[in-house]
């Protein structure tokens, strides 16, 4: 005899496998972010800042998984970010043996922060704006990322002799204007791959998974 199932179970059933595709989806984003970070895709190293194209599905995680998704995905960076610190990437080692609280801070908690307000931006984007909220919130993110980032580099090591080195090959004494100067045209590359690339990427992905 066929037992008859309760609109509560139907419920508790559905809720069980929209959790259990989130989680899935979830950790593929952060699989993804892992295996990029050991590509040039993930870090191409200079002698400064590494160039960093690791935003693009910190961006598509946010925007499809919500600010919390968006928040995992931040930190699973910022892991990666901290992991180029022990001897892989010049400038994190030297930030690294300065200050090695200082140095996780900086690589994790912008990242974390980064992922989360992104989320938060689509949210409020998707609100007057439907296929525009993916593109805002695409170049949001290494905006965000870029500011967060640099915010806590100056704070903690603008003082320091490394950072003041740069400074004064820039020729510069305002943090601002070192902030722009070291940036410099690899941030806007990198706002420019991003935007085009997640925005591109998780309006697709939404249409598949219909969440549009």
């Amino acid at each position: 005899m066929r037992r008859f199932i309760s609109r509560k179970e139907k419920k508790m059933r559905n809720n069980n496998t929209t959790g259990t595709l989130y989680m899935v989806e979830l950790a593929l984003m952060v699989a993804i972010i892992f295996i990029m970070a050991f590509t040039p895709l993930g870090y191409f190293q200079t002698l400064g800042l590494s160039i960093t194209f690791l935003t693009v599905p910190v961006a598509v995680g946010a925007i499809l998984l919500g600010p919390k998704g968006g928040a995992v995905c931040g930190l699973a960076f910022g892991i990666t970010s901290l992991m180029q610190c022990f001897g892989i990437g010049f400038f994190g080692t030297m930030l690294f043996s300065i200050n090695p609280a200082a140095t996780a801070f900086t690589c994790i908690v912008p990242r974390v922060l980064e992922g989360w307000l992104c989320g938060l931006i689509f949210r409020a984007a998707r609100k007057v704006m439907k296929n525009g909220a993916y593109l805002t919130a695409s170049l949001a993110c290494p905006v965000l990322n870029t500011v967060l980032y640099m915010t806590s580099l100056v704070v903690f090591f603008y003082q320091t002799d490394y950072i003041q080195g740069f400074a004064q090959t820039f020729g510069t004494t305002n943090p601002f204007l070192f902030v722009v100067a070291f940036v410099g045209v690899q941030g806007l590359i990198e706002a420019a791959v991003c935007c085009v690339i997640a925005g591109a990427v998780s309006r697709t992905l939404a249409v598949a998974l219909k969440q549009v």
